[in-house]
């Protein structure tokens, strides 16, 4: 790593925090997965990073600018991924959950939570998985940081190692503030308009992706 590499870490960092803290599709997604305990929502999280690294890890090697340059190929994406956001969004307008799915006994409740975790994660990683424009971001913000004389390829797979602990890190501290309002995230009106909303966050980002065009 070049000896003046620091500074544009440093600015990466700053500029990466601001991005990740902004509230959007992910932020929804875990505080929607909390309702099912903290353990679904730390899988959101983690899955949301995978999918994260998998975007960053194509941006370090070019797959992104590829994916950039193919309009075909972005549009076929981008449909899909829009229309992921609208099945998730429309269902849980019309069937938002009345109440959490534990029940009584404890070795079911155990492997129905086994199942959110699974399902949670499952959501976080296909919420970025089917978002080109992650892709396109990685692509077109990692090479503002690269410092002269750095490899491009190892630099920006540490930048975007970067974003993907932040981005898991403040997940993480959000799944953790929704603890102390756990008594009240299982209420059924509680839950009923979360789903609602998370439900129009999702529809929003959905069309909003639909309209998109790759710079």
């Amino acid at each position: 790593m070049p000896p003046h590499a620091f500074v544009p870490i440093i600015a990466f960092i700053a500029a990466a925090g601001v991005f990740t803290m902004t509230p959007g599709l992910d932020t929804a997604m875990v505080l929607r997965c909390c309702t099912q305990g903290h353990k679904a929502g730390l899988s959101a999280a983690l899955g949301i990073c995978l999918g994260l690294l998998v975007w960053g890890s194509a941006a370090a090697f070019g797959l992104t600018a590829l994916l950039a340059a193919s309009r075909p190929a972005f549009t076929a994406l981008k449909w899909i991924g829009a229309a992921y956001l609208f099945y998730l969004g429309v269902k849980l307008i019309l069937r938002p959950r009345q109440a959490l799915d534990a029940i009584a006994n404890a070795e079911t409740r155990t492997r129905n939570r086994g199942g959110d975790v699974r399902d949670a994660l499952r959501r976080g990683f296909l919420n970025n998985m089917l978002n080109p424009k992650v892709g396109v971001f990685y692509a077109t913000f990692l090479p503002q940081f690269i410092p002269a004389g750095a490899s491009v390829a190892e630099f920006s797979l540490l930048l975007a190692l970067i974003h993907v602990a932040l981005s898991f890190a403040w997940l993480s501290m959000l799944v953790a503030l929704t603890v102390p309002i756990g008594r009240f995230l299982e209420k059924p009106s509680v839950l009923r308009w979360l789903d609602r909303a998370t439900g129009g966050v999702f529809i929003a980002f959905g069309a909003r992706l639909a309209l998109e065009h790759a710079e």
